[in-house]
C-alpha cells in the first residue's frame, strides 16, 4: 500500500505552501444548520491521484476542512466485500483488463446492456492484484505507476485514522446488486456497526427508505442523490425532475439531497450562468440539507467564473442569498480554502499581502487586450500597476497594444488592410501586418480580438466580449490611470525601438518620454512609472533622460544567475521580469525543483516580477491542483517574488486580501 511518502517532492512542497493560506474563521453561514459547508472529497483527491486510491484519500484528508467527508462509491465483490471504486464497470478505473484479459461480460444496468468488467464476477482475493488507475483521460496517468491497490471501505478510514474525517458511502446500484444475490442493505448495516459512517447517499429512493429506520439522523445522515432530471429512479420509476416537486416526500426518508450544481445555478448552452433556482431555499424550508455535486478544477466551467474554480466555490457558499450545505469535489483543497479563508472577506477587505499585482494587457483574460474594457476591468479588480505595451502608428501616434503585429489582437486580416502583410525578420518570424504601416485613424477603427493563448486545448475566453472595446492612445491611457487613486503605478513596455528608429524613422523612446511628461508623470507625487524592455540599450536611454524605475525582461527561461550577471543588470535596471518556468521548472507537467534565481537576483537588490499567471488550468503545473490561487500562493510564499504579472488581476487581488 502506498504511503504519504509516495507523494512527489514537489507535490508535498506545494501542499504545505497551499496550507499557509488556510485559517479557520468563525462566521455565520446560510446553511440549514448554520454550520460551515461540508467538503466532500470525491474518491479522495481524485483530481490528482486515481479515484479511491490510498494516496487520494490521504491527500484529501490533509488538505480539507476539519469536518470534511471522504466519499466512497461502494461496489460489492461476489463474496460481498465492499470496495471503493468510482464506477460499476471497473474497466476505466483499474488495470483489470491487463490482469484478466478478454474477460469482459455484459449485464443489464438500469435496463441498458453494458459490457465491461464487474466486481460481482470476482472475489476480493481475485482483485488483490488489480490496481487503481486514473480514469479521467485528460488527467496525468504518470501516478498510476504507484500500483495503488483497491481499498475496502474499512481500509479507507484506517488510512487517515489520525485525522478521522467523516465517511460518506454512496450506494449507486442497489438494484443491480440485488439481481446478483448481493445485499447492499446488509452490507451497509454491517459496516455501520463497525465504523462510524457519517453519510449514506443513493439515487434509489427505495434503498434509502429500506434503511431509514435503522439510522439515527444525528449520527448518520441519509441523502437522496439526484441524477439528470430526465433520468429515472429504478426503484420508483419516477424521474428525478419529478422529485423536485415533492421535497416533503424526500424528507420522510432522507436528511438531505445531493444534486448536480446545475440544479442550483443553471448554465445556458453558451456556458453563461442563468439566475439561480429556488432549490436551496425550498429544500431548507422542507428541512433538507442541499449538497451540490460535479465540482472539478480541470473542466470547463461557466465563463462568469473566468476559469477560476475558487470563484465557482464562492458562488455556491458566499453569494449573499444562500449557502449550500456541502460540495462534492475532485479537488477538495479549493472549496476548503473558499470556506476557511476566502468567504466573507467582502469587497473592501484590507490588503494583507503587498506583492505587486501587475496587469498583462489589462484584464485580458476577460476582454480583448489593451482595450478600454480590459483596462477598466483591471482597475475594478484591484490591479496595482496597469501596463501599456507602446506601439507606434504610421503617423507616429503612440498607442497601447499587445504587439506591433496587428494580427495578434485585432481582426485586421478580415479588412482591406490584409494586403499589407509582410515579413520583417528583425521583428518576428513569419508574416504580419505591422502598426507602422497604418495610421492611428486606421488602427482605432479596427475591431479588437480577444486573446486565446490556450486554443489548442479548446479553451476560449469570454466569447460574448471577444470583439468588444476600443483601443487607447498612450495619452488616453495616461489620462485614465492618472485619475485612479487605487493604482500605485503604470508599466510602459517598449520593444522594437532600434528597428523603428532605423527603418521607420520613429523614436518610440522620445515619444514615450514626451507623453509621460505631458501627463505630469515626471512631477513629484505622481504614481510610479515603470519602463520595461528586453533591450538593455533602451533602458539605458531612459536612464539617461528620466528617473523612472527600469525593468529588464528576460525573455528566456533562466534557472540561475551569476553574481556578475546580476550586478550587470543592476547597472541599467532595478527590477527583472522572468517567466514562471525560471522559478519552478517542469517536466511532463510536474514541477521538478525550485531554482535559486529569485534569491540570486534579490541579493543584488533587484525586484523580481514573474509572468504570466493565468486562470486556465492548463497553464499550471499539476502540483498546483489546477487552482490559480494555489499557484499564486506557491510563488509568493514559496519563492518570495515581488510581483505577479497576470491577465486575471481579480484572482491575485483576492489572494492578497486573504483571511
Amino acid at each position: 500500500m502506498c504511503s504519504p511518502r509516495a507523494l512527489s517532492v514537489s507535490l508535498s512542497l506545494f501542499l504545505l505552501l497551499a496550507l499557509v493560506s488556510a485559517q479557520t474563521k468563525r462566521s455565520v453561514w446560510n446553511t440549514l444548520t448554520g454550520s460551515p459547508p461540508l467538503v466532500i472529497s470525491h474518491g479522495g483527491f481524485s483530481g490528482i491521484f486515481p479515484d479511491s486510491s490510498d494516496s487520494a484519500y490521504i491527500l484529501a484528508a490533509a488538505t480539507s476542512t476539519p469536518n470534511a467527508a471522504l466519499w466512497c462509491d461502494v461496489q460489492l465483490t461476489k463474496d460481498a466485500v465492499g470496495i471503493c471504486l468510482p464506477n460499476l464497470n471497473l474497466l476505466n478505473s483499474t488495470n483489470i483488463f491487463g490482469v484478466f484479459p478478454n474477460k469482459t461480460t455484459s449485464y443489464l444496468v438500469n435496463g441498458e446492456s453494458t459490457a465491461g468488467y464487474f466486481s460481482v464476477d470476482y472475489s476480493f482475493e481475485d482483485l488483490s492484484t488489480v490496481t487503481v488507475t486514473q480514469g479521467v483521460f485528460s488527467r496525468s496517468p504518470l501516478l498510476d505507476g504507484n500500483n495503488f491497490i483497491i481499498n475496502t471501505v474499512d481500509e479507507v478510514l484506517k488510512l487517515v485514522a489520525p485525522q478521522t474525517p467523516g465517511l460518506w458511502l454512496n450506494i449507486q446500484h442497489d438494484a443491480f446488486y440485488s439481481q446478483h444475490n448481493l445485499s447492499m442493505r446488509s452490507f451497509v448495516l454491517a459496516v455501520s456497526r463497525r465504523l462510524h459512517v457519517s453519510y449514506i447517499s443513493s439515487p434509489e429512493a427505495g434503498f434509502l427508505r429500506s434503511i431509514t429506520k435503522r439510522f439515527n439522523p444525528k449520527t448518520t445522515k441519509l441523502v437522496f442523490r439526484f441524477l439528470n432530471q430526465e433520468d429515472t429512479d429504478p426503484s420508483t420509476n419516477q424521474t428525478y425532475g419529478s422529485f423536485l416537486k415533492n421535497l416533503t416526500f424526500i424528507k420522510t426518508f432522507a436528511s438531505g439531497i445531493l444534486v448536480p450544481k446545475g440544479y442550483i445555478w443553471p448554465v445556458d448552452a453558451s456556458l453563461y450562468l442563468q439566475p439561480h433556482t429556488s432549490l436551496v431555499s425550498d429544500a431548507h424550508k422542507a428541512g433538507l440539507e442541499v449538497f451540490a455535486a460535479d465540482f472539478s478544477n480541470d473542466i470547463v466551467i461557466s465563463y462568469n467564473y473566468s476559469f477560476d474554480p475558487l470563484a465557482e466555490s464562492l458562488q455556491f457558499i458566499d453569494n449573499g442569498e444562500f449557502t449550500v450545505d456541502g460540495v462534492l469535489t475532485d479537488f477538495p483543497l479549493t472549496p476548503s480554502a473558499a470556506i476557511d479563508c476566502f468567504a466573507h472577506i467582502g469587497n473592501n477587505a484590507t490588503r494583507r499581502d503587498k506583492t505587486l499585482i501587475i496587469s498583462k494587457y489589462g484584464a485580458s483574460g476577460d476582454f480583448p487586450a489593451c482595450t478600454n474594457l480590459a483596462y477598466n476591468k483591471a482597475i475594478q479588480d484591484g490591479v496595482d500597476v496597469l501596463d501599456c505595451p507602446v506601439q507606434l502608428s504610421k503617423d507616429g501616434t503612440p498607442f497601447c497594444l499587445k504587439s506591433i503585429d496587428l494580427l495578434e489582437s485585432t481582426t485586421v486580416a478580415q479588412t482591406s488592410f490584409s494586403d499589407l502583410a509582410m515579413s520583417v525578420p528583425e521583428i518576428k518570424s513569419g508574416r504580419g501586418i505591422f502598426s507602422f504601416n497604418l495610421t492611428w485613424s486606421d488602427i482605432k477603427g479596427l475591431t479588437p480580438s480577444i486573446l486565446a493563448p490556450f486554443s489548442k486545448y479548446t479553451l476560449f475566453r469570454n466569447p460574448k466580449a471577444k470583439n468588444a472595446g476600443t483601443f487607447l492612445t498612450l495619452s488616453d491611457f495616461l489620462s485614465l490611470t492618472k485619475n485612479q487613486t487605487s493604482l500605485s503605478g503604470v508599466l510602459i513596455i517598449v520593444e522594437n525601438a532600434a528597428y523603428l528608429a532605423e527603418k521607420q524613422g520613429l523614436s518610440v523612446t522620445d515619444v514615450v518620454i514626451k507623453a509621460l511628461s505631458n501627463a505630469g508623470y515626471d512631477k513629484p507625487g505622481s504614481q510610479k512609472v515603470y519602463i520595461q524592455s528586453t533591450n538593455s540599450s533602451v533602458l539605458l536611454k531612459f536612464k539617461e533622460k528620466t528617473k523612472y524605475e527600469l525593468v529588464y525582461q528576460i525573455d528566456e527561461s533562466v534557472g540561475d544567475a551569476t553574481n556578475a550577471a546580476a550586478e550587470d543588470i543592476k547597472t541599467f535596471a532595478s527590477s527583472v521580469v522572468i517567466n514562471k518556468n525560471s522559478v519552478y521548472p517542469q517536466n511532463a507537467g510536474y514541477v521538478t525543483t525550485k531554482t535559486n534565481i529569485v534569491e540570486k537576483l534579490q541579493a543584488s537588490k533587484l525586484s523580481v516580477f514573474v509572468e504570466t499567471f493565468s486562470n486556465e488550468f492548463v497553464s499550471q503545473a499539476f502540483d498546483f491542483f489546477s487552482d490559480s490561487t494555489v499557484e499564486i500562493n506557491s510563488f509568493i510564499q514559496g519563492a518570495g517574488i515581488n510581483g505577479v504579472i497576470t491577465d486575471f488581476p481579480k484572482t491575485a487581488h483576492r489572494y492578497s486580501s486573504k483571511c
